[in-house]
């Protein structure tokens, strides 16, 4: 085969050297292709050591591999995968991130040639395509580098306007690219850097050209991926165990994790061990990284005005596979998040969603019972959504609950009434933060006094001991201080975070336990959710007024008595055998100061044996 040489006339005859134009290059490489099928390998072989991948190449080197991919460009009619494997395997293995511009743009005329002139090579072309979302792993450490961002931009930048390019020339590209972007997707155990690279690609499609075609897939497949990594931080079987489970650390240790976190003074003891027993989980960096890319996204699409479309798909995945993954702990604030950035209309639709999942008889009773445990949990802290909306819901929820009563002739069963006493918790957990708030204005005061919770909380189903004593203990230290309703005891349980009754309601998933916009232990993320988050620490109750006497007694050491919480008015609702006194306690119900401190205890602090985000004691 005549050696390859570079014209500087595009259409000059053969030259003397022996070297071919560019024309008479392409119809040479014809030649050559269709000799193959008649077993003449002699000139085919020598083309396909040209593509064969080096590094450093010379400049001729560089001249003669640009003219190659230009000439098969416009030769790709002849190719054939049954007698050129060879020639497609070269070019399958040469990568973007190893040449200079001119080789990019010579390859990535070849491919997009190739997928608009025979079909059946639209999936190769595409995956090869999509195989340079990430770079070779020798080049990461390079990325960091200015000369590493600029190959990254120069790269990235000419993939996507080939997929552009690739998407109008053949109109079933971008249906054609959705199963090969998931299928290459790396999985929870690649490193960091390559699922973030990964997934920043995947976004960019999402908000360019053909994202309306790409986005229905990519999107819900970055949210399972989400997931899996959420479920992967080891905390299964947490809510089997004893809640009460824990391990002491030593004060100062808590104290040199605060100084290294700015945003410590805001927050409680417990949360700021949790976050240090994070430290260094590299699944959780990965998620953390991950979390903040799909945050940025979102922000940037309620820029352009598309959030709604994108809030759309992604609440349809929250259906489909977050809202009945008990396990997940951190991939629901993506929904918060965009909530946020929308609060009249996604946030608003977020919420009668999740009304309506827990309505409705047709879902099976885990999907009611995750249905709730989410709206409690987001009417409860997002700061965003309106008073209104918030009794709206709990005048929903209370009428059914108190439907529920009047149809029911039996007595308490957790197991049976699973559905009704997760509603029940709800109404409890919801008023816990918003009780005080509701209360100052005097429309929804009225509509609150008017709705029949007494009815509920009296029935013989016996909600009261069912329901998670925490919940339970709080709610009616607040409805007793807001006069809610004529009956209306703060007691206290045994120091119990649970009771075997709510376990019992719970079920193996524990969702008595299960408050999914607890705070977000990721701290990259949480930066972003904080704007929009309610902390426990920041709400007012209906007690607050007598919070500094409290407070003061508490922190002199002296002793707290039943009558600072208790009413003898309602042993009809509780058993005796379910009330103790304060002496004998180490459990204030105060939920500021709940299981966080042993009572006469200075040095150490207690917390769950292992992060527990949906029991820890600030969100309870």
């Amino acid at each position: 085969m005549v050696k390859v040489r570079v014209s500087n006339k595009e259409e000059s005859p053969v030259m003397d050297n022996g070297g071919y134009s560019g024309s008479q290059l392409v119809h040479h490489f014809r030649s050559v292709l269709d000799a193959v099928k008649t077993g003449d390998r002699g000139n085919y072989d020598e083309l396909v050591s040209y593509l064969h991948p080096k590094r450093n190449l010379s400049p001729d080197e560089v001249a003669i591999l640009v003219t190659t991919l230009k000439a098969l460009s416009g030769a790709v009619s002849y190719i054939d995968s049954d007698h050129h494997e060879s020639l497609l395997f070269a070019v399958s293995r040469m990568s973007l991130w190893n040449y200079g511009t001119e080789v990019m743009d010579a390859l990535l005329e070849l491919i997009t040639s190739l997928a608009a002139t025979n079909g059946k090579y639209i999936d190769w072309c595409l995956e090869m395509l999509v195989k340079h979302f990430v770079p070779p792993f020798y080049i990461y450490d390079s990325l960091d580098k200015e000369n590493g961002i600029n190959r990254k931009n120069k790269v990235l930048s000419r993939v996507h306007a080939a997929l552009k390019e690739i998407a109008d020339l053949v109109p079933l590209a971008p249906l054609r690219l959705c199963p090969i972007v998931v299928q290459n997707m790396p999985s929870v155990f690649s490193y960091d850097r390559e699922i973030v690279l990964y997934v920043e690609n995947m976004l960019k499609l999402e908000s360019g050209a053909i994202g309306e075609t790409v986005g229905s897939t990519v999107l819900p497949a970055l949210v399972d991926r989400l997931l899996e990594l959420d479920v992967e931080i080891g905390w299964d079987g947490i809510l089997q165990e004893d809640t009460r489970g824990i391990f002491d650390m030593e004060l100062e240790d808590i104290i040199k994790f605060a100084e290294d976190d700015e945003n410590s003074d805001s927050m409680p003891q417990s949360e700021l061990l949790n976050r240090k027993n994070l430290q260094g989980n590299k699944v959780v960096e990965k998620l953390d990284n991950l979390i903040v890319l799909a945050l940025l996204h979102l922000e940037s699409c309620e820029s352009s005005g598309r959030l709604a479309e994108v809030f759309e798909i992604l609440l349809h995945s929250f259906q489909k596979t977050v809202l009945n993954a008990y396990k997940s702990k951190f991939t629901q604030f993506v929904m918060f998040y965009a909530c946020g950035l929308d609060p009249e209309g996604c946030g608003v639709k977020f919420a009668m969603v999740l009304a309506d999942m827990f309505d409705s008889d047709v879902n099976p009773p885990i999907t009611r019972m995750s249905a709730a445990a989410y709206l409690a949990s987001y009417l409860s802290r997002a700061k965003f959504l309106s008073a209104a909306l918030v009794t709206t819901i709990i005048q929903s929820l209370v009428d059914q609950c108190y439907a529920y009563c009047k149809l029911c002739d039996s007595g308490m069963n957790p197991r049976a009434h699973q559905v009704f006493y997760s509603g029940c918790q709800a109404i409890m957990y919801i008023l816990c933060f918003r009780m005080r708030s509701l209360m100052d204005v005097p429309r929804l005061k009225l509509q609150l006094l008017n709705m029949p919770m007494e009815g509920i909380w009296k029935h013989k189903l016996c909600p009261l001991k069912v329901c998670l004593p925490t919940v339970v203990v709080e709610f009616l230290r607040q409805a007793k201080a807001a006069k809610l309703f004529m009956v209306s005891e703060s007691f206290v349980f045994n120091d119990m975070l649970e009771s075997d009754l709510s376990k019992a309601f719970g079920g193996m998933d524990r969702l008595d336990m299960f408050f999914p916009f607890d705070p977000c232990l990721l701290k990259k993320s949480e930066s972003y959710i904080r704007p929009h988050f309610v902390r426990w620490s920041k709400v007012k109750t209906t007690y607050d007024d007598d919070d500094d006497n409290v407070s003061e007694v508490s922190e002199s050491g002296s002793e707290v008595t039943d009558d600072d919480f208790v009413d003898t008015n309602t042993k009809d609702m509780i058993d005796d055998d379910m009330m103790v006194t304060v002496e004998d306690l180490d459990f204030n119900p105060d939920l500021n100061k709940m299981s966080i401190t042993p009572k006469n205890s200075l040095k150490y602090l207690r917390m769950p044996a292992r992060i527990r985000p949906s029991t820890s004691p600030e969100s309870l």
